[in-house]
């Protein structure tokens, strides 16, 4: 039977039908067609048999109402499963809060309904969630969208709402999943290209240092501020590789002209040389066997004519040379040149090189992204500027090495203690500005005053000598009608203040 055609089985369907004596209705067809063809079709929506059942229910209270204008939703677009959820609405009507609900219901809910404020907390969670998923599943797209539209409606059951929420978050831990494989992959292509940017690079100091930072600033985890970085960091590698790539090709082809020009010009000296000779002979030759010096006036004649052709020749070419050797230095002072502009640009670039904080330039941009961030999110940004005391005496009782080394311990204690958000840039000298996101002045003042107990436990090691680094600091929080440089100011005349009031001190600006 499997094999026949569909029309085979309707004919004898109907010789059936008619066999049989039964009334040729949609029902007795679809049984007699099924069982000659050996198969069982899907049985069609009962929109008439659930329509009569939606007369009977009740439709009194608030939540009645609600269910059955969801169970007649679920009729007119004959979902299943939304008709399974009204029905399930309608059985819990009747129950105890415990029984409605596995889950203890939030204090103050309505027996067996969520209450109002929690369904928009959930349907706000699933609608801040949904970005970080991507568009690659719409189901989970379209789950949410039900379970938000469900939970914005007059007092949702719980039993509902477990349900779809059960169903939802098990399509969810698939997303997730999905969403961690593929950044993961394109974490680990990331690091591929630095990797490669950095084996490219390796007669370039800066490139490669620049390669290696940007490995370190896309390890795990990773936070925005940390891409910012890597998205600046990254232009700058680009940029300065492009342009050293095509004045590094400008110079390597006019060295292949220069070069080209030089053999020639040998091959000439070469070509003229042995012309000479073979004159010169040619005519021994002659003198050797003439018998008169009527014979040998002619040929001596012919030998000062080549002497002075390959004297002018050799003289030439030696000018020539002379050019191309003026030409080949001036192309090495250009090479020079191009080396000197990339270290002037790594000088410009935005990190400093001894303690690998934020430099002037780096500062400026972080400073910028951070006050629109903060005045977009009504959030606090405070800034705080700090000096280190009596640095002075440090650099002329142990030398400017022993400096530079106590600069980069404080910037590495702060980088530790700080939290991941907070900035540090080098402002000068042995001066630092701390950017610190979401912090008003008080909790400004406060971790700084940290940094300071920690620093006094974490002794800066010369030798034997153990040296105790601090700092005076002042701290400003950013005003609506200011910019970023007035409160930086306001901040540098607060650690004066904390300097001249005994130094090691913090204060508010």
């Amino acid at each position: 039977m499997a094999d026949r055609q569909p029309y085979e089985i309707a004919r004898e369907t109907l010789k059936q039908l008619a066999t049989r004596r039964l009334a040729p209705t949609p029902d007795n067809y679809l049984a007699i067609y099924d069982e000659i063809a050996g198969t069982r079709s899907s049985q069609p929506f009962p929109d008439a048999q659930l329509s009569s059942i939606q007369r009977l229910l009740p439709a009194q209270t608030p939540p009645q109402k609600r269910l059955l204008t969801q169970f007649e939703r679920a009729i007119a677009t004959k979902d299943w499963s939304a008709l399974q959820s009204v029905l399930v609405g309608y059985a819990n009507l009747g129950l105890s809060p415990v029984a409605a609900a596995p889950v203890a219901a939030p204090e103050g809910a309505a027996s067996g309904v969520l209450p109002p404020d929690f369904a928009e907390l959930l349907a706000r969670l699933i609608d801040n969630t949904l970005p970080a998923l991507g568009e690659d599943d719409a189901r989970v797209h379209d789950m949410a969208g039900q379970l938000t539209g469900f939970l914005r409606e007059p007092a949702p059951p719980l039993s509902t709402v477990q349900l779809m929420l059960g169903n939802f978050t098990y399509r969810l831990s698939f997303a997730t999943e999905d969403q961690a494989a593929i950044r993961a992959s394109l974490l680990q292509l990331l690091h591929m290209v630095f990797e490669n940017i950095a084996v490219l690079s390796v007669d370039d100091r800066w490139l490669r240092g620049q390669a290696e930072a940007l490995m370190a600033a896309s390890t795990p985890p990773l936070t925005l501020r940390r891409l910012d970085d890597v998205q600046l960091r990254l232009k700058d590698v680009i940029f300065k590789q492009t342009e050293a790539k095509a004045r590094t090709a400008e110079a390597q082809e006019q060295m292949k002209d220069l070069l080209a020009t030089f053999i020639e010009r040998l091959a000439q000296m070469t070509a003229s040389s042995t012309t000479y000779h073979d004159t010169m002979e040619r005519c021994a030759d002659l003198i050797g066997k003439a018998n008169n010096l009527q014979e040998i006036a002619p040929v001596l004649e012919e030998v000062m004519t080549a002497t002075r052709a390959m004297a002018l020749d050799t003289k030439l070419t030696h000018t020539e040379l002379q050019e191309l050797r003026e030409r080949t230095d001036a192309k090495h002072a250009e090479v020079a040149k191009l080396q000197q502009e990339l270290d002037r640009a790594s000088a410009q670039a935005r990190h400093d090189p001894l303690t690998g904080t934020l430099n002037r330039k780096g500062l400026d941009e972080a400073m910028e992204r951070e006050v629109a961030r903060a005045r977009r999110m009504g959030n606090p940004l405070c800034v705080a500027l700090l000096d280190i005391d009596n640095f002075k005496n440090i650099n002329d009782r142990l030398g400017h090495t022993v400096g530079d080394a106590a600069l980069v311990h404080l910037a590495q204690v702060t980088r530790e203690v700080m939290r991941p958000q907070d900035l540090l840039a080098r402002y000068g000298g042995e001066e630092f500005v701390l950017l610190l996101p979401d912090t008003n002045v008080d909790s400004g003042v406060a971790a700084m005053t940290r940094l300071q107990r920690e620093l006094t436990t974490r002794f800066f090691l010369q030798g034997s000598e153990k040296i105790l680094i601090t700092f005076s600091a002042g701290v400003a929080q950013l005003h609506d009608s200011e910019t970023s440089v007035d409160a930086l100011k306001r901040a540098d005349q607060s650690m004066y203040l904390a300097k001249r009031s005994g130094k090691n001190r913090v204060m508010a600006a």
